[in-house]
């Protein structure tokens, strides 16, 4: 500071240096935070107290400022503000994901009834367009349950190009037209291990940021290739290791990002978007993900030159040669009059699965609650052979529900449904009395071979 005149070219609002200057000359005092730089330039939060100080005639001599950096403080308090944000977060994506499911489950339990009773050709591929789009949905929500709560997706052998020819239908169908897709998918592309959930996520959401890119139009690229580094070169540039990869880029013509955007678009919660178009949480989620499947992701832009979003994910060795689903062996299995007690909360719920039932040979009990289902076990106790009850339920819960059953008959056969993904109710009640767990929403199918298996486990 010693020989410099103008002290505002070290703050970083000199508007606000005025302001403030003017504050203490009228009121003699002032205290709060501020943005300062440093000599090399770079921003600071201060908290400051500025104090004038008079000479003996009391006329204004100088202004005595003593700053303390709260720059680390500040990043602290922010990182503790997203995380609570991300709790809350977490707990209201359990809230949606458990409705969304109820939603589903009538809807993917309907179809496998719907094929046995529809003959007609385009009817069928209706409800086979319906299953697609409802297994779909169900899939989103286990990924929203997955981020919410930190739980790894499965890992099963996937071949990429399979998840970019879904995501070329939706490119088609949603994007503007001034928006032209060139993609460079070949042939042979090596299979990696992942969830495929996830990576259309991750996929989705770097061709959704390129179409905002370029609100007047452009060129959309997608190019997948096989990428086989060797020591050199994966020090050089990303891969950080040699060894078999997948190449994944995604390049836009788009306006590009300035620096100072560029170091920041991986962190939570920063969006270049107003708050109704995004989040924050876009790119951070999609790294986790790619990080999660021990893959790397890169990024290059400049203004005035379009992003390129570069992935590489490990390859796998397996070969896949799975390109029609493998047939049954045998016919879904039906009942054979058995009574299963059906309890649920959700109207829509227990009158689809309770009609399915009775469809595929069951007789049905049904109980919208823990308390009524009790007193229906105990009046039929008998009779029940199987217990099918949700968790999230009230009055009294699913687990609560359970454990009563048990004090009557400890070997009850109980299926507990959620879903939330969770086995655990609002009761407190353990897992410890919870031996079989279906997850919403399931079809019938599902349902119909697992009442199968445990009404006959030796066949």
């Amino acid at each position: 500071m010693i020989g410099r005149d103008d002290s505002m070219e070290y703050y970083a609002d000199p508007a606000k240096f005025l302001k403030i200057w003017q504050i203490v000359l009228e009121q003699g005092e002032w205290s709060g935070e501020i943005r300062q730089l440093t000599k090399q330039g770079y921003p600071i939060t201060v908290d400051s107290r500025w104090t004038l100080i008079r000479d003996n005639d009391r006329r204004p001599k100088a202004i005595l400022t003593i700053n303390t950096d709260i720059t680390e403080k500040k990043k602290t308090e922010a990182q503790f503000l997203r995380a609570q944000r991300m709790e809350s977060i977490g707990t209201l994506a359990g809230g949606i994901a458990h409705d969304l499911n109820n939603i589903l489950a009538p809807i993917v339990m309907s179809i496998d009834v719907l094929k046995e009773l529809v003959t007609d050709p385009a009817a069928l591929r209706i409800l086979d367009t319906i299953q697609c789009s409802s297994s779909r949905g169900a899939g989103i929500v286990r990924q929203v349950l997955s981020f919410a709560r930190g739980v790894e997706g499965e890992r099963i052998p996937i071949q990429i190009e399979t998840i970019f020819q879904d995501l070329q239908t939706i490119i088609h169908n949603t994007f503007p037209k001034h928006i032209r897709l060139q993609s460079n998918i070949p042939k042979g592309i090596w299979p990696i291990s992942g969830d495929g959930t996830q990576l259309y996520q991750v996929f989705l959401n770097l061709c959704v940021n390129a179409r905002d890119a370029m609100p007047h139009g452009g060129i959309l690229t997608i190019t997948v290739e096989n990428c086989e580094p060797d020591d050199h070169s994966a020090r050089m540039s990303p891969p950080a290791k040699a060894g078999r990869y997948v190449k994944i880029a995604i390049t836009d013509t788009g306006s590009g990002m300035p620096p100072e955007v560029l170091d920041k678009i991986f962190e939570p919660f920063f969006t270049t978007k107003d708050f109704s178009n995004g989040t924050g949480l876009g790119l951070s989620t999609a790294l986790g993900i790619v990080k999660s499947h021990q893959g790397l992701m890169d990024v290059h832009s400049k203004p005035g030159d379009g992003t390129t979003f570069r992935i590489h994910l490990p390859a796998i060795a397996e070969e896949i040669r799975a390109t029609r689903p493998p047939a049954r062996s045998d016919e879904t299995p039906a009942g054979n009059g058995e009574t299963i007690l059906l309890i649920d909360d959700e109207p829509a719920i227990l009158a689809i699965t309770a009609q399915t039932l009775e469809t595929f040979g069951y007789r049905v009990l049904t109980a919208n609650n823990g308390a009524e289902a009790v007193i229906a076990y105990g009046r039929h106790q008998s009779e029940i052979a199987i217990v099918l009850t949700d968790m999230t339920m009230p009055v009294m819960d699913g687990a609560a529900t359970i454990h009563a059953l048990q004090q009557i008959n400890p070997s009850v056969l109980a299926i507990a449904s959620s879903g939330s993904g969770a086995t655990t109710g609002t009761s407190g009640a353990g897992q410890e009395d919870i031996k079989h767990f279906l997850p919403k929403p399931y079809t019938a199918e599902t349902l119909l071979r697992l009442l199968h298996q445990l009404l006959h486990p030796s066949t």
